[in-house]
């Protein structure tokens, strides 16, 4: 759908701008934990005993589900100190003391723009695809990115992070089964997109207007 020309140029660059977001121009990177502001969320599990079922566990505000095709699965997924310290993993954390084909979901409190969390599988090797992270806002699917997994330094892991140009409230993990038995989350965080300064979101309007202007005048030229 294109704007209406006869709105004022800001009403109409606003519309185009509506326009884009919703037609799926969003993207979705890989970001490293440095990425995350000062004040961001993270979740230690620090306080939870081992033995604490993950599967509709709430903590710190966030909802936590584990299902295998489909269908909620208790036992599968628990609060524990395994698999020891890596770089991006210490206890407590969560993990797979069972079926570890399934999927993490995670419920946030609010809409967010960057999520990631440290991993961790039971490889020594380095796993292309060890984790994989789908972003949702509702039901509505947001983007996905997998991410390898190398030595860290006893465990195959690393860490996940995204950052999405659209918003997510919820966010869908899963693990490489195939490579690996096992897997453990740790040091999970989010934060919503800082906003931009008056400034740059003027300097913005100012130049797709420009760039309009000059489209509308070639448009005339080449007609006459």
């Amino acid at each position: 759908m294109l704007p209406n020309l006869a709105l004022p140029r800001v009403a109409r660059i606003s519309a185009m701008a509506a326009t884009l977001c919703l037609s799926g121009l969003a993207s979705v990177v890989a970001v490293p934990p440095t990425a995350f502001p000062a004040g961001s969320t993270l979740i230690t599990f620090d306080g939870l005993t081992d033995g604490t079922e993950v599967n509709g566990l709430t903590f710190d505000g966030v909802s936590f589900t584990y299902t295998v095709a489909g269908s909620p699965l208790n036992g599968a997924v628990e609060i524990d100190g395994g698999p020891g310290v890596t770089n991006n993993i210490t206890p407590p954390n969560i993990v797979s003391v069972g079926n570890n084909a399934g999927t993490l979901t995670v419920t946030l409190p609010s809409e967010e723009n960057l999520f990631g969390y440290g991993f961790a599988i039971l490889s020594g090797a380095v796993v292309p695809n060890a984790t994989t992270i789908s972003l949702f806002d509702g039901a509505t699917p947001v983007g996905s990115l997998a991410y390898s997994g190398s030595p860290d330094p006893s465990f195959t892991g690393g860490f996940a992070g995204i950052d999405s140009t659209l918003p997510f409230n919820r966010v869908a993990l899963t693990f490489n089964a195939t490579a690996a038995p096992a897997f453990a989350v740790d040091n999970i965080r989010f934060a919503a997109a800082p906003v931009p300064e008056p400034s740059t979101t003027w300097l913005l309007a100012a130049g797709l207007a420009l760039g309009f202007g000059r489209l509308r005048a070639l448009r005339r030229a080449n007609t006459r």
